[in-house]
Order: C-alpha cells, then sequence, then structure tokens
C-alpha cells in the first residue's frame, strides 16, 4: 500500500491513457480511418481504427518523429458551424498552426505528444484576425500513423516540453511578434485567446483523429523529413442539449525550421546590403551638396524623416533579434547597419543642413550654438520616442502610418517650390533612396512566402510603391524642368532676371571680380549676368559662385534665386 502511494497519481493516469488509446487503435479490421465526410453520431472513441501495414514502410521513429510546426488550414465539415455555444468561430474556414512535441513511452510504438492548436481568422470581423489557441494532449502510434489529441488546459507551475518546444522556435515566436506588429490586434482578442478552452472543458469534449502521412522527396524543400496532418476535430457535448461545436476539418503540413531560418538569415542579409547600398548614397549626396548654400537647399525635415525611420527599423531588428535567440546575430548585424546609417550619416548630414541655414549662428558663440544645438537634438529624439508611442498605441492604422513616413520626399518638394532652388538633390540619390527604402516594407507586405508570417496585400504595395514613385518622379522633374515648372506663371512671383537690360552711358567694359578677365559690355548676350546691385560677371562665374554663397561678390548683399 505504501509503494501504491509513492507513485504519482499523474503517472498512473497517463499509463491507463496510453493502454487504452492503444486498444482503440489495434481493435477492429478497418482498413482506413473513418472517412471525413462521413459522420457518426458516436465519438471517435468508438471508432475501429486499424491500418494495414507494410512491413517494408516501417523505419525506426526517428525517421517518423512528427515534432514540430505544421500549417495549413480550417474548415467545418459541414460548411457552417451550426452550434449556438461559441460564436467565436463566426468564419466557416481560416488558417491553422499545430506545434508538437513528441516524446517516446515504455510502450512500444506508442508516443506522447503534447502541443497546441492556433485557429486564424475566426471571428467573423473584416477588422479583427481572430486568433485562438487550445492546448492538446494525445498518442501517436507511429507504425500505424495514427494521432489522438484531446484538449488540455495545463497545469500551473514549470512549463512543460510544448512550451520550451514553443520559446525556442523561430516560426512561433516570430509569429506571435509579427502580429503584435504587423497586424490588427486589440486587447480583446488577447483576453479571448484562450477562453475556448476552459469553456470547453466545462462543457464539452474536445477529441481530434488524425491520419499522419510523409511527403515524398520530390516535394520535400529541406534536410529533415516533412509530414502532412489530415484529421477531425470533434466536440460532442457532456450534457444532453446537442454538440458543442461543428466538426472541423484539419489539413496541415510541416514547416521546415531550417528553411524558414534560412529565409530569415537571407533577410538579414538583404537589409544589410541595402544599409550599404544608403551609406554610399548618403555620401554621393553630401558631396554634391558640400558647400554652405548647396546644403541649405536640403530640405531639412526630409533628412530627418528618414533619420527616423532608420532608427525604428533599426530598433524594430534588434528586437527579433533579442525575442529569437537563434537569430540574435544576424538581425543584430542589420540592425547595426541601421545604426550606422541614421547615427552617424543622417545625422551628420542633419547638423550640416542645420548649420548651414543658419549662418549667423556659427559667429555669436559657442554657448548659443550649443544651446540651439541641444534645441535640434531634443526635437529630434522626442519626435522619435513620440513616434514609437504612436505606433504603439495606434497599431491597428499600422499600414497608414506607414504611408505618412514614406511620404519623406514631399519636404524636399516644398521646399523646392517656396524656395526655387536649383538641383539641391543628386538624380542617383533619388533614385536609388526610392528603391532601397522601398524593399523592406514591399517584402514585408508583398511576398506571400515572407518569413514573418504576414498576410501579403497586393494592393496596398501596389499603392505604396506608385505613391513613393510619383514623389521621386516630381523631384526629378524639378532638377531639370526646374522647381516651379508645374506652377502656372499667372500665379507666380515677379524673378529678378539676372540676364535684364544693361544701363552703361561711359564705359564698354569691366573686369569679372571672380576671374579678374574683361567682361565686354558692348554685345548683349548671355555671357554676362546683371545683380540686383548693378554688378558685372560671367554667367558661368556667377552661376559657380552662387553654388557657393548666395551674396553678391562685390558688396555682399543677397542675392535672389537664379
Amino acid at each position: 500500500m505504501t509503494a501504491m502511494n509513492s507513485i504519482p497519481v499523474q503517472m498512473i493516469g497517463r499509463g491507463v491513457f496510453y493502454w487504452v488509446f492503444l486498444i482503440l487503435c489495434l481493435n477492429g479490421q478497418s482498413t482506413a480511418l473513418r472517412p471525413l465526410r462521413e459522420r457518426s453520431s458516436s465519438s471517435w472513441g468508438d471508432q475501429r481504427l486499424f491500418i494495414r501495414r507494410d512491413d517494408n514502410d516501417l523505419s525506426p521513429y526517428s525517421a517518423w518523429n512528427i515534432t514540430g510546426t505544421y500549417r495549413g488550414t480550417w474548415n467545418f465539415l459541414e460548411g457552417a458551424n451550426n452550434s449556438s455555444r461559441f460564436p467565436e468561430f463566426g468564419r466557416s474556414n481560416g488558417v491553422s498552426v499545430l506545434e508538437l512535441v513528441s516524446n517516446p513511452t515504455k510502450i512500444t510504438g506508442v508516443h506522447y505528444v503534447q502541443g497546441a492548436i492556433i485557429f486564424h481568422n475566426v471571428y467573423d470581423n473584416e477588422h479583427d484576425l481572430g486568433v485562438t489557441q487550445i492546448r492538446v494532449e494525445g498518442v501517436y502510434i507511429w507504425p500505424f500513423r495514427q494521432l489522438r489529441m484531446v484538449a488540455n488546459s495545463g497545469t500551473d507551475g514549470e512549463p512543460g516540453q510544448e512550451e520550451e518546444y514553443i520559446l525556442s522556435n523561430p516560426y512561433h515566436l516570430l509569429g506571435v511578434f509579427s502580429s503584435q506588429v504587423f497586424q490588427d490586434a486589440t486587447n480583446g482578442k488577447v483576453r479571448r485567446r484562450n477562453s475556448l478552452t476552459y469553456d470547453m472543458e466545462k462543457h464539452c469534449n474536445l477529441e481530434i483523429a488524425a491520419q499522419v502521412s510523409r511527403i515524398s522527396s520530390g516535394q520535400n524543400d529541406g534536410i529533415r523529413e516533412r509530414f502532412h496532418l489530415e484529421g477531425l476535430m470533434e466536440s460532442p457535448a457532456l450534457e444532453e442539449d446537442g454538440e458543442c461545436l461543428s466538426p472541423i476539418v484539419l489539413n496541415a503540413t510541416s514547416v521546415d525550421i531550417e528553411v524558414y531560418y534560412n529565409k530569415a538569415v537571407n533577410y538579414t542579409l538583404v537589409v544589410t546590403f541595402v544599409s550599404f547600398l544608403q551609406v554610399l548614397l548618403m555620401i554621393r549626396q553630401m558631396e554634391h551638396s558640400n558647400t554652405q548654400s548647396g546644403a541649405a537647399k536640403v530640405s531639412i525635415l526630409m533628412i530627418g524623416q528618414q533619420a527616423i525611420m532608420d532608427a525604428y527599423l533599426c530598433l524594430l531588428h534588434l528586437t527579433v533579434g533579442i525575442l529569437v535567440e537563434s537569430l540574435f546575430n544576424a538581425f543584430a548585424t542589420a540592425a547595426f547597419f541601421k545604426f550606422v546609417v541614421f547615427s552617424i550619416f543622417e545625422m551628420r548630414y542633419l547638423l550640416a543642413i542645420w548649420k548651414a541655414s543658419r549662418p549667423l549662428s556659427t559667429g555669436e558663440g559657442w554657448e548659443t550654438m550649443r544651446r540651439e544645438l541641444s534645441v535640434l537634438y531634443s526635437r529630434f529624439y522626442g519626435i522619435l520616442l513620440g513616434g514609437i508611442l504612436i505606433v504603439y498605441e495606434f497599431h491597428n492604422y499600422l499600414k497608414p502610418i506607414i504611408l505618412v513616413m514614406y511620404s519623406f520626399w514631399i519636404p524636399q518638394i516644398v521646399t523646392n517650390v517656396i524656395r526655387d532652388t536649383r538641383k539641391p538633390l543628386h538624380p542617383h540619390y533619388i533614385l536609388g533612396m526610392t528603391i532601397t527604402r522601398l524593399a523592406i516594407p514591399l517584402y514585408v507586405f508583398g511576398c506571400p512566402t515572407n518569413f514573418m508570417r504576414v498576410e501579403p496585400d497586393k494592393n496596398w504595395c501596389v499603392f505604396l510603391g506608385v505613391f513613393v514613385g510619383l514623389q521621386a518622379l516630381m523631384l526629378l522633374l524639378q532638377h531639370y524642368l526646374g522647381s516651379r515648372w508645374f506652377i502656372p506663371r499667372q500665379i507666380l512671383p515677379e524673378k529678378y532676371c539676372y540676364y535684364r537690360r544693361i544701363n552703361h552711358t561711359t564705359t564698354t567694359s569691366t573686369d569679372c571680380v571672380i576671374c579678374m578677365t574683361t567682361i565686354d559690355l558692348t554685345q548683349r548676350s548671355s555671357d554676362c549676368m546683371v545683380t540686383p546691385c548693378d554688378h558685372y560677371f560671367h554667367s558661368g562665374c556667377l552661376q559657380r559662385w552662387m553654388d557657393i554663397k548666395m551674396e553678391c561678390p562685390t558688396c555682399r548683399r543677397s542675392l535672389p534665386p537664379a
């Protein structure tokens, strides 16, 4: 009696559980799993299961280990949910993800299975993705490819083996992360996520019968074996008030984690390469506007907006690397390159533009300059932190927020029109930044096999590409046709003409103080330009001078745009 008391009650229960499942699966002479379209009023435990064994097909369990992640679909067998007990299942089909952990037992051919089934697209609401999770446990009789599971609410205390597997699975962790960041998720869904299992334990049984089949080597893209699960989930009521939930058909195929891992690593390599290209483009642009006049033409809002975007991408990749430990090195490298782009190059260029737009501040002393610099940095990091709070609060509207962030060319277009500037940005910088900045959102929201498990939205991707492309096209047209080419001349302010009529009475020639050569004033030509203060210069000399300073070389008077 003492020996019996020393045996844990849970171990006794599981031993009985294993033998019951084994007897059920070996009893009878049926040649296959009951067809899914045929359903009787009895529970799945009453059905007779037997599969004709092929001795040549039997292999060690290591070749039929079903531990892993399975992704597929779910749908009601009868086309709709006829039960009113669980109205959560408002839709008739959706995406399902199964996380299973299989461990051998002392019974030959029988393995204990734990895991969870995650149902996506459950709620009948286009603004609610609807996620419901059910924890399950059961047995897997691998010689006959039979999987039998029931609902399990779990026990308090240390995490089980299935939780340890889920916590170390990059497919599951990145899926949870992307559902919180890239997809619409409300607080109500989080509270309702685990409610289904609790209600079923009170009123229903949840029983799953599935057939396991191996995918042929021709369809196997990875090194490990891949399997396909096809089964039926039923929930007969414990009380005499009908069934709890209409039967649900489950079809899922195992996900090769190694292939999934390689996708994530390849993505980080692309992000690193894109960041390197952005550094080269930034250097090219800084050389293009290396003078005070050239830097003053560039919009500080445009550079600041791009710096904030790169800061967010740096934080995002670093967060993913911390969340998924196995991918930390790859995502930390991508985050580091994004950090270099925004903290070194873009912030340096931002400071150069700020100094060029305030030429008088540099001569007022170090204290004044330091005070204004502190205001600049406080505004930048204040907007950065405020943007994080806005994204967190309004993450349901993430796509409109991304559209607002990708309007970074608009401040430069407006600045060109207001100041009537000449060629502030290099064409290579415009095209290169447009293409490289579109790479990440088009992959995440446009690639159907992206590793973030985000549902593709081709219409939104096309709209984003057209939106950013039109901005870049406008900048290029301003570069070649003039900053105000699209504005009617009737509403434009009067513009000073540097080739106005020359009024001279006594002299027919003068010297250009820039090149110190004579200017012939007897003939009217485009080689001579006249400033508002009536000083004469060669056209090429004055244009090169105005690229450096918008001041008259003779009297230091401010010059209007050419």
